[in-house]
């Protein structure tokens, strides 16, 4: 735990490796995610399939989780993946998925999902974890 305070330019992601040391089952919430149509195709994925994921913006080649590419490149670009009726740590949870993971500030994150800046600061800032988004503090 930090002692330095987020801000409103603090940039947060998902800290997969809370996921781990809590022993949440990231698999299980992400095909809970997955549409329709990927769901049936990964039901017989063995969970943490990593495969080798190439991001279009910067062709840099990473490892990646089979399910967390599957919502990636399809089921995140669906419109009722994040709506206005999304809950706003699921809507921030999300939003970091369908972006790679790529570290947001609050203010970022307010004008991709139509909430406040200070709401969604104060939500993840708190003493309470939410789906493993943390501050990045570099």
């Amino acid at each position: 735990m930090s002692l330095i305070k987020p801000t409103l330019k603090t940039r947060f992601h998902i800290d997969f490796d809370w996921w781990r040391q809590n022993e949440n089952d990231w698999h299980v919430h992400l095909v809970g995610l997955l549409c329709p149509e990927h769901r049936e195709k990964f039901a017989d994925l063995e969970n943490g399939t990593i495969i080798d994921f190439i991001d279009p913006e910067t062709a840099e080649v990473r490892p990646m989780d089979g399910l967390q590419q599957a919502i990636l490149s399809h089921c995140a670009t669906r419109a009722d993946f994040v709506t206005s009726q999304t809950q706003l740590v699921e809507g921030v949870f999300r939003t970091f998925l369908a972006n790679g993971n790529s570290p947001l500030t609050a203010t970022e994150l307010a004008e991709r999902l139509g909430r406040p800046a200070n709401t969604i600061l104060i939500t993840l800032s708190g003493p309470r974890v939410y789906k493993g988004i943390r501050p990045v503090f570099d």
